[in-house]
């Protein structure tokens, strides 16, 4: 049903998406799918690392761990984006497409008050492809 399940990962925060990328990893094994990280990072120095070169080797590291703890196949897509944070729906469906994803999983918070003025990522992304998202909430 899934070829390739698209997961975006913040490396300075991989605690809290903990849950999607284990969701993910379950959905790559029943499906025989495989599962790529997306990182957005800047040319900035950040706490992660101080170029996107150095980011992209520590995506594609982290790549490889998940393979060798979950098994599945992976691969690791590394963007450079001037504002990571405003660019990052229109970066994730642009990977998609790349990717030639057919699923994201990626994680999301709990509803806030504050959702209505600023949308959440997810639904943009499920609003602006034809792809299927799963949003995975984070441990109570």
């Amino acid at each position: 049903m899934f070829k390739k399940i698209l997961v975006p990962v913040d490396l300075a925060h991989l605690e809290a998406i903990k849950r999607a990328i284990s969701a993910s990893a379950d959905l790559a094994r029943h499906y025989a799918a495989e599962v790529c990280y997306l990182g957005i990072t800047s040319s900035q120095p950040g706490s992660v690392a101080r170029t996107p070169e150095e980011y992209a080797q520590k995506l594609e590291a982290f790549a490889e761990e998940q393979h060798s703890i979950h098994g599945q196949a992976t691969s690791a897509r590394c963007i450079n984006s001037p504002d990571p944070i405003a660019d990052l729906d229109d970066t994730i469906i642009k990977a998609i497409d790349s990717e030639g994803a057919d699923l994201v999983v990626m994680a999301t918070h709990l509803p806030k008050h504050l959702d209505a003025v600023i949308p959440a990522h997810g639904g943009k992304i499920a609003t602006h492809t034809d792809v299927s998202v799963f949003l995975v909430r984070p441990a109570d």
